[in-house]
């Protein structure tokens, strides 16, 4: 595909489109406030957001996020409930890359069938699909039961001694277990233990993550000694940078046809420029946009990442959400 072609992206919350439940109790759960599923998008939806002149319809929150539901019967662990944001948890902390959330399938057992059908359905009506990738971060009770054979899991090989090892996939703070002004007690569950802390998502690296901090996540290393400030270690190259590369791989492999790279600044540009076009080199007509909010790196991200789109704060959501509002036009 062109970059040069116009596209109309029609973004939906994958979990509100189709819930019919209008009891939308404060803190409620699944049974309670009910939840879409991938089944909602019938034929008849899809071709209506095709007449709307979406070329590509971008499914927010495919991918299984930490959440308070129990899918234990599914052999699916609990999440501890102190580190995930609400009953229904953010679907930008991924507990596992390969997976599809639970809560989006009509039978859960069969999730990852139904998202292949709703991709199917999606070029049948005309519409490319989009997913989210979201590579700054996970999930702090990440672990990926779907994963292909063969496949470590992140963090699997850490050395969790250091505070930084380039080919490590996380960040350490060795003595110190997660503390951090936030309630880690549950009474079901009891103390919530993390030994040695690791950093938070958002480049907290230290143990006392609080409540405005991305708590429920944490950072997931590329190569970036922010805590010695030395540098990028970019060779060997990191493992962190094999291992998202197999997941966009799996993914794409998968049919769809772009991904929305969630906080891409966060990651080093230096990845992008590897990681684009080895998948492009597969997939050529797969698309990547960046997410991206300081100005001064929008053509670093293009011409040295190779993003084919990427959109912004300040030019894009700055403005819309001052159209919605009333303060322009």
């Amino acid at each position: 595909m062109e970059t040069t072609e116009k596209i109309i992206i029609y973004q939906v919350f994958t979990r509100l489109f189709g819930n019919q439940n209008k009891t939308c109790r404060p803190n409620g759960s699944l049974e309670e406030n009910g939840c879409g599923k991938m089944n909602d998008f019938t034929k008849q939806a899809l071709h209506e957001i095709k007449k709307l002149g979406a070329t590509h319809i971008w499914y927010t929150g495919l991918i299984a996020h930490a959440s308070q539901t129990d899918y234990t019967a599914y052999g699916i662990p609990k999440n501890h409930p102190s580190i995930v944001k609400g009953k229904a948890g953010s679907p930008y902390a991924i507990r596992d890359y390969y997976d599809i959330d639970p809560d989006l399938a009509e039978h859960v057992d069969k999730r990852m069938e139904e998202f292949e059908h709703l991709v199917t359905r999606s070029h049948e009506c005309g519409l490319k699909v989009i997913m989210d990738f979201v590579p700054n971060h996970v999930a702090r009770q990440y672990h990926s039961l779907a994963k292909p054979a063969g496949v470590k899991d992140l963090g699997e090989n850490d050395d969790c001694s250091q505070d930084f090892n380039p080919q490590n996939n996380f960040y350490y703070i060795p003595g110190q277990k997660l503390a951090g002004e936030i309630d880690l007690y549950d009474p079901e569950q009891g103390n919530y233990e993390e030994m040695p802390a690791k950093a938070t998502g958002n480049d907290r690296f230290d143990a006392w993550p609080n409540r405005n901090d991305w708590y429920e996540t944490i950072k997931l290393n590329y190569g970036v000694d922010y805590l010695h400030h030395t540098g990028g270690h970019f060779d060997p190259i990191p493992d962190t940078w094999k291992k998202m590369e197999n997941i966009l791989s799996y993914w794409a492999g998968k049919g769809i046809d772009g991904f929305r790279c969630d906080m891409a600044e966060m990651v080093p540009c230096e990845f992008w420029g590897w990681v684009i076009p080895r998948i492009k080199a597969v997939f050529p007509q797969i698309i990547f946009i960046a997410e991206v909010y300081n100005p001064n790196e929008y053509r670093n991200y293009i011409y040295n990442g190779h993003f084919d789109y990427l959109y912004d704060k300040v030019g894009l959501y700055d403005t819309l959400r001052n159209i919605t509002c009333g303060y322009g036009s």
